[in-house]
């Protein structure tokens, strides 16, 4: 699925996010420039970012306003910083098919210009003047970052439940998509809590069937397309819903070897690990669970003004589901 028609319906806004994150980027440091400009340079969606804008335009935000573009670099800044962070912990040595940063400049590097992409962030939610904005982006960052410990207590961890799992995409990925979109119905129509729930339901549903759909596609998508290899969760030793479905259907001889994987780590039983989760269904299962994230994202968008905006957020609920990669 195409987004090109999604972003040509906020080209504007969007230039001027870009814009945003650029400028705001620029420090003394050099090497804070250089790093930085690296990885928002790295060929991203720039999903979180459209998400937001769309959401404030189908909220009812009109005219040439820039708060909700501020709004939107802020959530790009925000995720840009936990992937230096998660590459950092994860040890990884690509993203988007390019050498992550941590492979470039060092971990150290990563790290702290990972710190300064989240100060910055909070220096830019001040211009916005509402507290409102402070208090839910404060507590969503609290958020993600309970969500990299809750994950890394997981790691090499082959009795982790699928609830436990379900807390981890929560945290990690859905509850950043639920702050943009309940901020942008915020900035559109502040007082209207009805709408700034409803924008908000449909932001973590969304981020939910997102993540769902990065985990199946690590089992069984195009290395190519996906911009790394596959199995690299399996390598980390992080048992992702296929693993755990798997795990949880599978007979006894397949769970011993899939629970020495885990608790090992390394790729070098991908094709049978692989095999294992094709048995077991686990592909289909974690993809339709995706599906009915990707419909109660649909279903809460009932609450917003019927129009062009509110499509393009339908079709991105379906794009969360379709894509391969």
């Amino acid at each position: 699925m195409d987004l090109a028609p999604l972003r040509a319906l906020v080209a504007d806004d969007m230039a001027t996010v870009d814009q945003l994150i650029r400028a705001r980027l620029r420090s003394d440091v050099s090497l804070i420039n250089q790093l930085g400009n690296y990885i928002i340079g790295g060929g991203g969606k720039r999903l979180r970012p459209l998400v937001v804008v769309l959401t404030a335009r189908a909220a009812g935000l009109a005219g040439e306003r820039d708060d909700h573009a501020l709004l939107a670099a802020i959530v790009e800044l925000i995720h840009t910083a936990t992937l230096l962070h998660d590459d950092v912990v994860d040890d990884s040595e690509v993203r988007r098919g390019r050498e992550t940063a941590n492979q470039i400049w060092g971990n150290e590097a990563s790290v702290l210009v990972g710190d300064f992409l989240y100060t910055r962030s909070f220096q830019m939610m001040v211009e916005l003047q509402d507290m409102h904005v402070m208090e839910v982006f404060s507590r969503t960052t609290n958020t993600i970052a309970e969500g990299e410990v809750l994950q890394l207590l997981h790691v090499h961890d082959p009795d982790v439940t699928e609830a436990r799992y379900r807390e981890v995409i929560y945290r990690k990925t859905a509850a950043l998509f639920e702050a943009g979109c309940r901020l942008g119905a915020h900035l559109a129509a502040p007082g209207d809590g009805a709408l700034a729930d409803a924008t908000a339901a449909y932001g973590r549903h969304l981020g939910n069937a997102f993540q769902l759909i990065d985990d199946a596609l690590d089992y069984d998508g195009d290395p190519q397309h996906i911009g790394k290899n596959l199995g690299d969760d399996l390598a980390e030793g992080k048992p992702t819903l296929p693993l755990i479905r798997t795990l949880a259907t599978t007979d006894e001889d397949t769970r011993a070897l899939l629970r020495r994987v885990i608790e090992q780590g390394g790729r070098d039983d991908i094709a049978a690990v692989r095999e294992a989760i094709a048995r077991a269904g686990a592909i289909p299962y974690t993809r339709a669970l995706a599906e009915a994230e990707a419909g109660k994202a649909r279903e809460a968008l009932r609450e917003l003004p019927e129009g062009e905006f509110r499509n393009a957020l339908e079709t991105l609920a379906d794009f969360a589901i379709s894509r391969d990669h």
